[in-house]
């Protein structure tokens, strides 16, 4: 049942191929904005996927964070999500970045439940119409 509450956590370590120097999002071999939000994305989704229903997934509409602390190679990166509100099919969550030393990335995120099939043939019909 998809209740509000629902929390997740996902970990990572800070590589050269997810820096901002690599990743071109900056000149710095420190961790990526990108990436910390890719990680706030899969942390959110794979929270709450175990409890959609069968053909069910959901995708991201929204995010709002701030990025407010450089992690470099080699750190370990936490990521905490927190479902704070289920309206219809619309997915809330506070999501957090962690690095070994505090605080680097906070937020909201937004999610939409969808049909799986019927989102990507909706994608691929994309293709016929250019």
């Amino acid at each position: 049942m998809l209740e509000k509450g629902i929390k997740g956590m996902k970990e990572t370590v800070v590589t050269e191929a997810l820096t901002a120097k690599e990743m071109g999002s900056g000149e710095l071999s420190v961790y990526a904005t990108p990436a910390m939000i890719a990680l706030m994305e899969e942390t959110a989704y794979k929270s709450v996927a175990g409890e959609l229903e069968d053909g069910e997934g959901s995708v991201g509409t929204l995010m709002n964070v701030e990025h407010v602390s450089a992690s470099p190679v080699g750190m370990k990166i936490t990521c905490k999500t927190e479902l704070l509100e289920v309206d219809g099919r619309r997915l809330v969550f506070d999501v957090e970045a962690y690095d070994e030393k505090g605080l680097i990335g906070k937020g909201r995120h937004e999610r939409f439940i969808i049909r799986n099939e019927k989102k990507k043939k909706k994608a691929e019909e994309k293709l016929g119409e250019i």
